[in-house]
């Protein structure tokens, strides 16, 4: 018969490094887990334990060595004395079965191999490791202290460890590891999507970053108001008709052209204007000032460096042959970040709007926004808004009532400015139409209507119910 003091002592050796095990397990997958830039910043708000925890993500490679290290020394304890210590205590309880001892030996060696791996596999490996994925922050933090002592005091064997791992990775053309890689656009978006979902930020702070990242990818020609939409002060016209459109359009500044929009001469500011009335002047070229022009390919962000560095707030927007292309302001790049910024003379209509069974939408809307919203793939490499893309697939000057077929969907011209398209009215048919190929587009006109597939006119139009399907 064992002394019991040998036994008790045996009993907790084997919850000891069941529990060094789990320790091990818990500290690895927490120091993956967790974000370094979190750790930083409890570093930063001067949290006791960051410091350490710190030094766990700056040297992962060299840690995680040291987890399985622990992890390795804690297993063999188990295996050397764990199974030996439990199977003698279960041969007492066998003796009576007046089995040969050989048996009774293999037996409880067998019946303490199966309870020493249980107790390893569940408090020492799954329990931990669940613990820490979930938790992973406050387990890197009580850990931490004890992992770096640990690190130090068996330093020369993990580096000799660390380095053998790190030449047979280097065989195999693998570096170090680090604590994470960075974050590609993709995944912060849905990061970012993520955390809205959870409630731990705003939907407006996740439309923001969502912004900023279109925001790199426009350029002038994607956000600037047309040439055809441009309110300009024609040097050769009379003061008094400068000051009619002044009154009429309520614009603060007014490119100055000389005949037409291909000859810009400068900008004025109304202020300017009014000041030169009061004065009983009325010569424009005393007050027009300079103007900053761009290419339509610039990117917007560098446009609002020019007019920042320029103390400007509008840009001419040149086309490729030295034409005026349009005009762009510093409210309509910051639109682009911000969402619409309305003054009290805005009074323009929603670019989308929800209307029966489908949408109204701004024939200058840009297509890949439609695209986006929709979940489209309208294929028009070459085209920039939906009411240039409906007046390609005509063929013929737009019409009120003209309609395109595409996939599915009915676009129609509701409203014309001029022989611009205005608003277009989208909506769903009840019963999809075949993929058709760009070219191949029905059409339907104001005076002759033509179907897709011959679907008669009554299969068009999207019940109410599914106007949020989309």
């Amino acid at each position: 018969m064992d002394d019991p003091f040998i036994v008790l002592f045996n009993v907790f050796a084997v919850l000891f490094l069941v529990f060094l095990n789990g320790f091990f397990v818990a500290a690895e997958f927490a120091m993956v887990k967790i974000r370094e830039t979190r750790v930083q910043q409890l570093v930063e708000e001067g949290h006791r334990r960051a410091r350490f925890a710190k030094q766990l993500t700056d040297n992962l490679d060299a840690y995680l060595s040291a987890c399985q290290l622990g992890i390795t020394l804690a297993s063999l304890g188990l295996g050397w004395i764990g199974e030996p210590a439990v199977a003698r205590l279960i041969e007492p309880v066998l003796a009576p079965l007046g089995l040969p001892a050989q048996v009774i030996h293999t037996t409880a060696f067998l019946i303490a191999f199966i309870l020493i791996t249980s107790l390893h596999i569940v408090l020492g490996e799954l329990v931990p490791k669940s613990m820490a994925i979930r938790r992973a922050e406050p387990t890197v933090l009580w850990s931490a202290p004890l992992m770096v002592w640990f690190y130090r005091v068996m330093y020369p064997l993990i580096w000799f460890l660390n380095n053998v791992a790190n030449g047979l990775l280097r065989l195999i053309g693998l570096g170090p590891a680090g604590n994470e890689d960075a974050h590609t656009e993709e995944e912060i978006l849905l990061l970012i999507n993520k955390s809205h979902k959870q409630g731990l930020i705003s939907l407006t702070e996740a439309s923001l970053v969502d912004n900023v990242f279109d925001f790199t990818e426009l350029v002038a020609k994607d956000i600037m108001v047309p040439r055809t939409d441009m309110v300009v002060l024609d040097i050769e016209q009379s003061f008094e008709e400068h000051l009619a459109v002044i009154e009429k359009e309520k614009y603060t500044r007014y490119p100055v052209c000389k005949r037409d929009k291909d000859h810009i001469i400068g900008i004025v500011h109304i202020k300017d204007v009014y000041h030169l009335a009061l004065s009983g002047q009325r010569d424009l070229h005393a007050i027009v000032r300079e103007h900053v022009t761009v290419p339509e390919a610039m990117p917007i962000s560098t446009v609002l460096n020019i007019l920042q560095r320029k103390h400007a707030q509008m840009a001419i927007v040149m086309d490729e042959y030295g034409g005026t292309a349009g005009l762009l302001t510093v409210e309509d790049i910051l639109e682009e970040l911000v969402g619409e910024i309305q003054d009290e003379y805005d009074q323009e209509r929603p670019e989308i709007e929800n209307i029966d069974h489908g949408y109204s939408v701004n024939g200058r809307l840009r297509l890949e926004d439609l695209k986006e919203l929709l979940h489209l793939s309208i294929p028009a490499p070459d085209i920039d808004t939906i009411g240039g893309w409906v007046f390609a697939q005509l063929k013929k000057p737009p019409e009120v009532g003209d309609v395109v077929v595409w996939n599915g969907l009915h676009f129609e011209v509701k409203e014309m400015d001029g022989s611009r398209i205005e608003r277009i009215w989208i909506r769903w048919r009840k019963q999809n139409a075949t993929q058709m190929m760009p070219g191949d587009l029905p059409v339907q006109t104001a005076e002759g209507r033509e179907t897709a597939a011959g679907v008669s006119e009554a299969a068009w139009s999207r019940p109410a119910k599914e106007e949020g399907d989309r």
